[in-house]
């Protein structure tokens, strides 16, 4: 089908919506006129919170959880990796049954779900059901996520807009998991660990009933066709990664259930992209992640995903192990950087990207957030929160806040309005394997260096304290190093200048 301009009466940027989102179909009033425009905006923000504070709020109740239910160490893991696997491995197909039943049914459909696993996890009475209630709810946020993001796309297309609505929703999903450390601590110390999970059904209430008067209905006029071998094949490449990294944390790397998984999905990933290039309707088209920005976007959100879970992680060891904070007072230290990264984020995307592009923003974000990470390799057992602690967190939100609102708004940015679900999912997939692939990593590494400093001492108290503190420096060397690469990629990969304004009504030709 031929590309159409519209009329230059009707200035319109980014993407064209579809009448399944809201938008016009054959004329009329452009989504970004619309009077309730930011209301959905809160409604799609607060489906992505619970979604993103729902990977580290699980981690604050865990020591409660085992202790109520009498699993054991080894098993643990299973409450964080039964998620991350179900999620991590659906995305793509959540992105896509968006696209092909309507962003609205997929989004409703997924707050659900995820409610209704949460409501299982919260009142388990043993470990099997508790862990089968985390891969429900993965599941369903592999729905939940790419709906979201995708009906952000297709409501915001005025580009003033659409900065401002990405500024907020990047925000949201760089500091979700910061403020799921502060409700963990609350829920956990206050109530008890059951209520990390029932929580999400206030948040999927006022979700659901915001969405359902406010989403318009309808399914996209221009389905895509499901590309069935596509999907097996992603899906079983994605979780042979995700559980490959996971194992990584209990097993060591020369073992089968480690290096064996991660191979078999290679193979498959690899398999898959060769797919793409001869099925008819692929899951992934290739007009999405050719285009360059699109392709650095992606990239930028692995590498910062791997670098920004591994910092949540070892800082909460580190505030709660060696300054002894309690889990309320770690969540609120974090919630400077919180700040910052809001600011940063609406700054960014609001005044600087229209501005200067996309090019010197992130690599300068991915700078900022490396020289973050070093200066955390000098925290000891003498440093203190607000002279020590506070700083480089500060300039840590500085950092990722120019990455995350930037890369979320032009990840998306110009794609055809059929594929903005799939578009939308390959944000969150590259963020969710960057964050698994980086916590087993920087877990791997910060084990053996502590393992290193201890071998040939006596394990007293002080020398296992000073041993845990060479394995977070360790972890916030490796981390600095993950934004170091993310700069360099994202500096050669990104297009010079300002976000072209774009029209699209059928899948444009990429521009590589």
């Amino acid at each position: 089908m031929a590309r159409h301009s519209r009329p230059a009466r009707e200035p319109f940027h980014g993407t064209r919506s579809d009448v399944g989102a809201g938008g016009t179909a054959g004329g009329g009033t452009p989504r970004a006129t619309l009077p309730h425009r930011w209301w959905v905006l809160a409604v799609i923000g607060l489906a992505q919170l619970m979604v993103v504070l729902d990977a580290t709020i699980v981690n604050i109740a865990l020591p409660s959880a085992q202790q109520d239910l009498g699993f054991s160490d080894g098993n643990r893991q299973w409450i964080v990796t039964a998620y991350a696997l179900a999620f991590g491995s659906l995305l793509l197909l959540g992105g896509r049954i968006a696209d092909l039943v309507g962003r609205k049914i997929a989004f409703l459909t997924g707050l659900t779900g995820f409610a209704v696993a949460s409501a299982i996890g919260g009142a388990a009475p043993g470990f099997d059901v508790l862990v089968l209630a985390r891969a429900l709810q993965g599941m369903f946020a592999a729905l939940l996520a790419p709906a979201a993001l995708s009906l952000l796309t297709t409501t915001f297309t005025v580009q003033k807009e659409r900065a401002k609505a990405f500024g907020i929703y990047g925000a949201i999903a760089g500091t979700g998991g910061a403020v799921g450390l502060l409700l963990g601590g609350v829920l956990t110390e206050y109530l008890n660990w059951r209520w990390c999970l029932y929580v999400n059904l206030l948040f999927a209430l006022a979700a659901f009933v915001g969405g359902a008067r406010l989403l318009a209905a309808g399914i996209p006029a221009d389905r895509p066709g499901l590309d069935v071998r596509g999907i097996v094949l992603v899906s079983s490449g994605l979780f042979c990664i995700v559980y490959g990294f996971s194992n990584a944390e209990s097993h060591p790397w020369g073992s089968p259930d480690t290096w064996g998984f991660l191979l078999a999905g290679g193979v498959l990933l690899a398999v898959f992209a060769w797919w793409l290039t001869r099925a008819a309707h692929p899951l992934l088209p290739l007009r999405v992640v050719l285009d360059r920005n699109r392709g650095a976007s992606y990239l930028a959100m692995f590498i910062s995903g791997g670098g920004m879970f591994g910092v949540f992680l070892f800082l909460t060891y580190y505030l709660q192990r060696t300054l002894d904070y309690s889990p309320v007072s770690t969540g609120l230290a974090f919630i400077p950087m919180v700040c910052v990264m809001i600011t940063t984020s609406m700054t960014t995307t609001n005044v600087l990207v229209p501005r200067y592009g996309a090019k010197p923003i992130v690599p300068l974000g991915m700078g900022i957030a490396a020289a973050a990470m070093v200066w955390m390799t000098s925290l000891d057992a003498t440093s203190s929160y607000p002279t020590h602690v506070l700083p480089a967190l500060l300039v840590l939100g500085l950092g990722l806040g120019a990455v995350f609102a930037t890369v979320m708004n032009l990840a998306t940015y110009g794609v055809a309005v059929r594929d903005a679900g799939v578009a939308s999912a390959m944000v969150s997939t590259s963020q969710q394997v960057g964050g698994s692939i980086g916590t087993a990593l920087l877990n791997t590494l910060a084990a053996g260096a502590a393992a290193r400093y201890l071998a040939g001492r006596p394990p007293t108290p002080a020398d296992v304290a000073r041993a845990q503190l060479e394995s977070y420096s360790t972890a916030y060397w490796w981390s600095a190093g993950f934004f170091v690469v993310g700069l360099l990629v994202t500096l050669v990969m990104y297009r010079r200048g300002a976000p072209v304004p774009q029209v699209v009504e059928e899948a444009a030709p990429v521009r590589v």
